[in-house]
């Protein structure tokens, strides 16, 4: 199983467009906003941090790179090629490596779980946005490359993230300029529950280790001046000790 082609095409059109500069893209927050929060809540959870750290989804990097400078080895795997492009390019001392990778077939993630054995997983924002039938296949692929000793953090838009986002896109003076891509390409956020997450976590036979909620910054500013942040529900995942 893999991605559809309309999916693919989607995000690769996306990043042929995004523009180079940090914090052009909507939800490219600074790391000091988003990792770092991320990072105080994973930390304390994984049982070896010197296991590779897969960054999935990585998109240009942003977060791949500052957690390269935490984690002896870490990858920024993403479905775009044009993504992984922009990776490259910000990332010319090679902190990080960058890779392309459908996670959804399933024969992609077992030759790079052969590869790297167990591994830190931190995935960002990506569930939400896949068709609802490669969320689980997703969920497996992270709980394989986790393997036994990894942990996984996930953090994903809550259900009411969606009505805010579709008040940003109805603002009276249009939607935010870095909203607007994200629309015009068909990948806004999608219907995902709240229970979904927890229930594909167990499915893929993870146990959810600690969870809570956390505003998720984006790049974009209110009308007040103020940057908007979406809610959302974030998970460290591991197999039972």
């Amino acid at each position: 199983m893999s991605v559809t082609s309309r999916y693919r095409e989607a995000w690769e059109g996306f990043w042929r467009e995004a523009p180079e500069e940090p914090g052009a893209v909507f939800w490219d927050a600074e790391p000091v906003l988003t990792a770092a929060h991320h990072l105080a809540l994973y930390e304390p959870y994984l049982l070896d941090p010197g296991l590779p750290l897969v960054d999935l989804g990585c998109g240009n990097g942003t977060q791949t790179r500052y957690l390269a400078d935490r984690f002896p080895r870490v990858v920024g795997f993403d479905l775009s090629g044009a993504a992984i492009g922009h990776a490259r390019r910000a990332d010319p001392g090679g902190l990080a490596a960058y890779r392309v990778l459908d996670a959804v077939d399933k024969a992609d993630t077992d030759t790079l779980r052969a590869e790297l054995g167990d591994a830190n997983v931190y995935v960002r924002g990506v569930l939400h946005q896949a068709a609802a039938e490669d969320r689980q296949p997703l969920v497996d692929a992270v709980a394989g490359l986790v393997g036994v000793r990894g942990r996984a953090f996930i953090v994903e838009l809550a259900e009411s993230a969606r009505p805010a986002m579709a008040e940003l896109a109805r603002r009276p003076t249009g939607p935010p300029p870095k909203l607007v891509p994200i629309l015009r390409h068909g990948i806004a956020p999608g219907e995902m529950s709240d229970a979904a997450l927890p229930e594909h976590l167990g499915a893929a036979g993870l146990t959810v280790l600690a969870s809570g909620e956390l505003p998720l910054t984006t790049t974009e500013s209110e009308e007040n001046g103020t940057r908007v942040a979406l809610p959302s529900h974030w998970y460290v995942a591991g197999r039972a000790t």
